[in-house]
C-alpha cells in the first residue's frame, strides 16, 4: 500500500499477527495512521495487540513522501534474515583465530547489496540484536558489534576521503577531527552537528563574558552562520582574553598532564566531555572558538608541542616574531618565537613555526593515536587502535612506505586478512623497489598461512573422563577469584598441564608454586579486560558469581546464567563434556535445584526430553 499524503500521520511501523483457520499465515505491515483518528484494522484479523518494530527507522521516512510500505516491510525482513545469517555463519567461521569481519562480508552483503536495499536497514538489524536481552545471545552480539563497526567504519572512510578532495582552504580542523574521532568510535554517537552545537553553546558564553568589558563589540552583533572577522587587534585581543577566561576559568579545561598517553585526549567528544585534552585537541577547540567569534589563528605543527599563531600585523607576514604563539594546553599562554624554544628545551629552525594545512593537522592527530597504540600491552584494544589509526593515516596519506609495512606485518602477526597483506606488498614494492627484502619474507609467509588456511588442522576436542585430564578440577563457564591477585574471571579454556614455553614459565615464576607447571592452567577472561593463564591452585569458586565485563566473552558464550556462562556451540565442541560439570558444579556450590538451573547449557544429546511422561 502507498500514501502519498503522510503529513498528519504516525512515522512508525507496527506488524500484526493474521491468523486464517487458526494458523499464521502471515505478518502484514501496517503503518502511518492518522494521528486522531481511531483507524484499526479488523478485529478478527488480529492474533493479538500490536508490536512496535524497527522504531529507529523513524528518522528515515520524510512525512510529505509517499511510500511503498509493504515493499519497505519485505525488504526489511529479507535484510534482517540476511544478516543474521551472517553473524551467525561468522562465529562458525572464526571461533578459532582472530576475526576480521573484513575479509568475510563480501559474499554475504553483495547478496544484501543486490536488494537494492537502503544502508540503514542492515545497521537496524544489528542495532536490534545488540539491544535485545543483555545476558542472552552474547555470541550473536559479539559479532554482531564487529559488523557494525567494521559497516560504520566504511561509512566514515568514504566521508573522510570525499573531505579530503575538497579544497584545502575549505577543509574544517573540526570536521576532520570529529571523523577521526568517529572511526575510531563507531559504535558512539558522536556527530558534527552535536560537537558544533557544543561549542556554540561556549561561545555564546565568551560572548556574554565580552559584553561585560565592551558592550558593543562586533561578536555581540554577528548571528550563527555570519562569517565574522574582527579586524582591530585590541578587538581580538578581547576576545582571546574572553576565550580563556571561560575555558580555562568557568570550564575548568585543562591539559592532561597526568594521563598524557591516553586516547580519550584526542577524541573531540571526549575532550568536550571530560574537558581536558592534548595540545592538538585543544587547539582544534581553540581555534574553531575563536574563528566563531571574528579572529583567525592558524595551526602550527611545533615539535613535541602543537601551537597555534595569532599574527599581530594587518596582513599575514613571513617573520616568525610578527606572531604570538598561544599554548593551549598551558591555558592558553601567549609566547614568543623565543619562549616556544623554552618550551620544547632545544632550538629550532623558522620552518617548524608555520602554519600547516587541515590534512597535516589531521596526520599529526592520527600520527599521535597510531603512537599510543604502538605502546599498548598487545592486547585487543592497543591492535585495534593500531588498526584504525593505520586505516586512518594511509587513507589521507596513502602511499608513507614505512605506514603501509607497518600495516602488512601487523595484519601478517594478527594472521588476519592475508589477501589484503599481498595487496599491500604489492603496492610497497612499486612504491619503493629497495624493500624487496622486507616485502619477499611477508609475501613467502603470507602464501605459507593462505595454503594452511585451506587446509586448517582443527583443535581435537578435551573430555573430561579422558585418563590424562582427571586432574581438572573446573570447567569452561564456572566465575572464579583468584586467590592472589584478586581478579574475577570466567574459564573459556584448560590444559591438563601449562603449556606455555618455559621463557613464560620462568618469567612467571610458575616454579614457586606448589605444583609448578605440573598442575591444570585455565585460560580465564578477566573482568579489567586481558586475557590470562592461571594455575589451578591460584584458583576458587567465586562466593557471589557476578557477570564478567570483557569485550570476548561473547566469543565463547552465549548466555549469562546468573551463577556461571553458557558456552555457545563452538566452545562446546571444544569441551563437549564441560557443561554438564559445571552445571553439576554450580548446583553444588550454590545449593540450587535442577529446575532453576535449566538445561539450557546441556548439549542436546543430554538434555531431558520436553516430551517425556512423567512416571
Amino acid at each position: 500500500m502507498t500514501f502519498s499524503n503522510c503529513k498528519d500521520l504516525h512515522v512508525t511501523f507496527k506488524f500484526y499477527q493474521v491468523f486464517t483457520q487458526n494458523k499464521l499465515c502471515s505478518c502484514v505491515i501496517i503503518a502511518y495512521f492518522p494521528r486522531v483518528s481511531n483507524v484499526q484494522p479488523p478485529a478478527p484479523l488480529l492474533g493479538g495487540s500490536s508490536t512496535m518494530r524497527w522504531p529507529r527507522l523513524q528518522r528515515n521516512y520524510r512525512q510529505n513522501e509517499s511510500y511503498d510500505w509493504l515493499k519497505e516491510y519485505r525488504t526489511r525482513y529479507v535484510v534482517g534474515l540476511q544478516i543474521r545469517r551472517t553473524v551467525v555463519s561468522i562465529s562458525k567461521r572464526f571461533f578459532t583465530e582472530v576475526p576480521c569481519v573484513g575479509q568475510v562480508l563480501g559474499d554475504s552483503f553483495a547478496e544484501i547489496e543486490s536488494l537494492g536495499a537502503p544502508e540503514h536497514f542492515c545497521e537496524d538489524e544489528l542495532l536490534s540484536i545488540l539491544n535485545s536481552d543483555k545476558r542472552k545471545s552474547l555470541t550473536l552480539k559479539y559479532y554482531a558489534k564487529k559488523i557494525l563497526y567494521f559497516l560504520r567504519q566504511q561509512n566514515i572512510l568514504r566521508s573522510l576521503k570525499v573531505f579530503l578532495e575538497q579544497p584545502a582552504n575549505e577543509q574544517s580542523a573540526l570536521e576532520g577531527a570529529v571523523l577521526v574521532d568517529q572511526y575510531c568510535n563507531p559504535l558512539a554517537e558522536v556527530t558534527l552537528e552535536n560537537i558544533l552545537a557544543q561549542l556554540e553553546d561556549i561561545a555564546d558564553k565568551v560572548r556574554k563574558c565580552l559584553r561585560v568589558s565592551n558592550p558593543s563589540h562586533p561578536s555581540q552583533r554577528a548571528t550563527t552562520g555570519d562569517c565574522l572577522v574582527v579586524e582591530d587587534f585590541e578587538l581580538q585581543r578581547q576576545v582571546i582574553c574572553a576565550l580563556n577566561t571561560v575555558l580555562y576559568e568557568q570550564l575548568q579545561f585543562t591539559g592532561n598532564e597526568c594521563d598524557f598517553y591516553n586516547p580519550l585526549n584526542s577524541y573531540i567528544h571526549q575532550v568536550l566531555l571530560r574537558r581536558t585534552g592534548i595540545p592538538i585537541s585543544l587547539s582544534v577547540l581553540y581555534m574553531t572558538l575563536a574563528r566563531k567569534l571574528g579572529v583567525v589563528l592558524e595551526p602550527v605543527n611545533f615539535p613535541n608541542h602543537f601551537l597555534l599563531r595569532w599574527c599581530q600585523k594587518q596582513r599575514r607576514s613571513g617573520d616568525i616574531y610578527d606572531y604570538v604563539y598561544i599554548d593551549t594546553f598551558g591555558k592558553g599562554k601567549q609566547l614568543t618565537a623565543k619562549e616556544c624554544e623554552y618550551l620544547i628545551g632545544h632550538q629550532v629552525t623558522a620552518d617548524y613555526y608555520s602554519a600547516i594545512s587541515t590534512s597535516k593537522v589531521l596526520l599529526r592527530m592520527v600520527g599521535n593515536l597510531l603512537n599510543i597504540g604502538k605502546r599498548g600491552e598487545g592486547n585487543e584494544k592497543s591492535y585495534q587502535l593500531l588498526r584504525d589509526s593505520l586505516d586512518l593515516y594511509l587513507t589521507i596519506n596513502p602511499d608513507n612506505v614505512q605506514y603501509l609495512l607497518l600495516q602488512a606485518r601487523l595484519y601478517f602477526h594478527l594472521g588476519i586478512w592475508p589477501e589484503k597483506v599481498l595487496d599491500i606488498l604489492q603496492h610497497i614494492q612499486a612504491l619503493d623497489p629497495t624493500q624487496h627484502g622486507a616485502v619477499g619474507y611477508l609475501v613467502q609467509h603470507t602464501l605459507e598461512h593462505i595454503q594452511h588456511k585451506r587446509h586448517p588442522v582443527l583443535p581435537e576436542a578435551k573430555l573430561r573422563s579422558a585418563t590424562q585430564h582427571r586432574d581438572v578440577q573446573y570447567s569452561v563457564g564456572l566465575i572464579m577469584k583468584h586467590k592472589r591477585s584478586g581478579y574475577n574471571c570466567v574459564i573459556y579454556g584448560w590444559d591438563p598441564r601449562c603449556t606455555m614455553s618455559q621463557e613464560w614459565i620462568t618469567t612467571m615464576r610458575v616454579h614457586q608454586l606448589s605444583n609448578g607447571a605440573n598442575q591444570p592452567f585455565y585460560n580465564v577472561l578477566v573482568q579489567d579486560g586481558t586475557c590470562r593463564y592461571a594455575a589451578q591452585e591460584n584458583l576458587e569458586p567465586h562466593s557471589a558469581p557476578l557477570e564478567i565485563a570483557h569485550p570476548e566473552v561473547g566469543r565463547y558464550f552465549s548466555e549469562f546464567s546468573d551463577t556461571h556462562y553458557v558456552a555457545n556451540e563452538e566452545l562446546q565442541a571444544r569441551y563437549p563434556e564441560d557443561m554438564t560439570e559445571t552445571l553439576g558444579t554450580v548446583g553444588e556450590l550454590y545449593r540450587l535445584t535442577p529446575s532453576s538451573l535449566g538445561s539450557e547449557g546441556l548439549p542436546p544429546s543430554v538434555r531431558p526430553n520436553a516430551d517425556a511422561k512423567s512416571p
